[in-house]
């Protein structure tokens, strides 16, 4: 039963609209549903609205309060219904059904039966992951963001202390956390496993001094090689395997003085222990120490690493001074295959050539030899002292040094065979592999890959941003990169399903949101319109639109 107009046109061509109440019945013979006319309320702008009213009043009777309510609503006849507050819905919306289709939920409420929490600690883990994705902030300032600008399903509020001890658990369960979380999100997106990109980068802390390393609680925060250019200040090192979708699976972190050639017998162990069958490591060249690449071989694994072209290796020069023609694998890549030595000793290598590169590297080396002139004929109108200065500060010189050489008077100048030496390695970079079965197109494509961690990494620094991080334990420390983690790979399955940036959907997300209307009846919790661009999001997504109504409240009683 409904109500619906109906319009009718009269002789002069004017149109009527006329108000009816109808109820659908079932037409054998048409084999159609038919309209029947029960009342005719009359033309549109006669209807007695003040009697409809009454009407929905009678029929609220025969309905619960929230119905009734509901109904009112529905038809904009609520009394006096004043707006109290919004807060946005659409974001954590989506993070909070992806999060159930990953089976995080259910893993981390398994985990915890054996526990005696008094406390929504799933609940309080998804609003920290959802606050990195979302507006990322302190864990301080995420007590009142739950609390007042943003709906997280089933946690209205939750204290900060309650907050870090769902870190604390979150680091104990890590292990299994991951690898279940990992075969869930395999299955659910039918994952590639056989390669897994793996690659570190640093996130620094402002602080002066480094950590004691004899101190078991904080002794993460260490100066080393700084992959954000900040040296002087004390760090963490961050793992992250990825597979060639993109998708992060798993994490480490370490001290910040960790060397990256020291972690791969680590990686490599943690990543058998899910016996994920034959699988080959790609890495990129700060990882090609002979015995990593004996230790990625074990229990049947292959890899495919970079090799620095420049460190006067034997094998490395034999590799580049193999004359053959270069094939075309698609536009500004060319591989060749190179095999070196024979035996235990056999190196199989794939050199890349990047033409367009090419150009770049012969472009910027002759910018270089251009100031490196200007530099020698400054130099030449010195005497003394400052002469001398200038010669040691050009010859140690990072860039400029490379092309240099002095004479027997300690005269700098441009070497012409260093100068070959480079035009050699023009836009061409060398890949070193275990896997004879592979093509050199597939080694090379493969590698180059190796771009989707640098591309998860550029997304946990900017749009999740890892840093500043607010804690100084190691045990916390660790907790939060593990958020990040497990944020990363939400937003990646958002935009792997969707072909669009976190960022654009994030501001799409951002405009749907929950209001709470207050009126003496009760309160009401309603949602904005559906846009159609959120209605195509939720659609590629799989995902359900939130209903229109998240609640209903009615007012108590006097005396009830």
């Amino acid at each position: 039963m409904y109500i619906r107009t109906i319009s009718r046109k009269n002789k002069d061509g004017s149109a009527v609209r006329y108000v009816q109440l109808a109820h659908n019945v079932w037409d054998p013979k048409a084999r159609s549903a038919k309209a029947q006319v029960l009342f005719n309320f009359g033309r549109a702008e006669d209807v007695d609205r003040e009697g409809l009213k009454r009407l929905v009043n009678s029929i609220g009777r025969f309905l619960g309060p929230e119905e009734a309510l509901k109904a009112q609503v529905q038809l904009g006849e609520s009394k006096t219904l004043r707006f109290k507050a919004s807060r946005p819905l659409g974001g954590a919306w989506v993070l909070n059904h992806l999060w159930h289709k990953l089976k995080i939920d259910d893993t981390l409420k398994k985990l915890l039966k054996s526990r005696n929490f008094q406390m929504p600690v799933e609940r309080a883990i998804f609003a920290m992951v959802a606050n990195r994705a979302l507006n990322p902030s302190s864990k301080l300032a995420i007590e009142d963001w739950v609390r007042e600008d943003v709906y997280i399903p089933d946690l209205s509020e939750i204290p900060v202390q309650n907050l870090y001890r769902s870190m604390d658990f979150l680091l104990e369960a890590s292990l299994k956390v991951q690898e279940e979380v990992f075969f869930a999100t395999a299955n659910l997106l039918n994952l590639k496993v056989d390669l897994i990109y793996f690659d570190t980068t640093s996130t620094y802390f402002e602080v002066e001094q480094d950590d004691d390393p004899d101190d078991a609680k904080q002794n993460i925060r260490r100066k080393g090689n700084s992959k954000d250019h900040r040296p002087d200040l004390p760090q963490t090192v961050i793992g992250l395997a990825v597979t060639r979708e993109g998708i992060p699976v798993r994490c480490w972190s370490w001290p910040g003085n960790t060397a990256d050639m020291s972690v791969v017998e680590e990686v490599k162990k943690d990543l058998m222990g899910w016996r994920l069958g034959r699988v080959i490591t790609v890495m990129d060249r700060g990882f090609s120490l002979e015995d990593n690449l004996k230790f990625l071989q074990r229990g049947g694994g292959h890899y495919i690493v970079g090799e620095k072209i420049r460190n006067g290796k034997e094998s490395v020069e034999e590799a580049l001074s193999r004359t053959g023609r270069f094939k075309t694998v698609k536009d500004n890549l060319e591989v060749k295959e190179i095999i070196v030595g024979d035996g235990e000793k056999r190196i199989r290598y794939i050199l890349v050539r990047n033409p367009a590169e090419a150009e770049r590297d012969k472009a910027q080396r002759e910018e270089i030899l251009a100031k490196i002139n200007e530099e020698l004929k400054a130099i030449g109108d010195l005497k003394g002292e400052p002469h001398t200065k200038a010669v040691c500060s050009l010859i140690a010189h990072k860039t400029y040094g490379r092309f240099l050489k002095t004479d027997k008077k300690g005269q700098p100048y441009i070497a012409k065979a260093k100068v070959k030496a480079e035009e050699r390695l023009d836009g061409k970079y060398l890949i070193r592999t275990s896997d004879d079965t592979l093509s050199p197109e597939d080694v090379a494509l493969g590698y180059k890959q190796l771009i989707e961690v640098e591309d998860a990494f550029r997304t946990m620094k900017q749009v999740l941003e890892i840093r500043p991080a607010y804690h100084r334990l190691t045990d916390r420390i660790k907790a939060h990169v593990l958020l990040c983690w497990l944020a990363l790979l939400l937003i990646r399955v958002v935009e792997n399903q969707t072909g669009q940036t976190w960022k654009k959907l994030r501001r799409v997300l951002d405009q749907m949101y929950i209001g709470e209307f207050e009126g003496p009846d009760g309160r009401v919790f309603q949602r904005t319109e559906t846009t159609v661009v959120q209605k195509q999001l939720f659609e590629s997504l799989n995902i359900p639109e939130p209903p229109v109504f998240f609640g209903i409240e009615t007012a108590k009683k006097n005396g009830a």
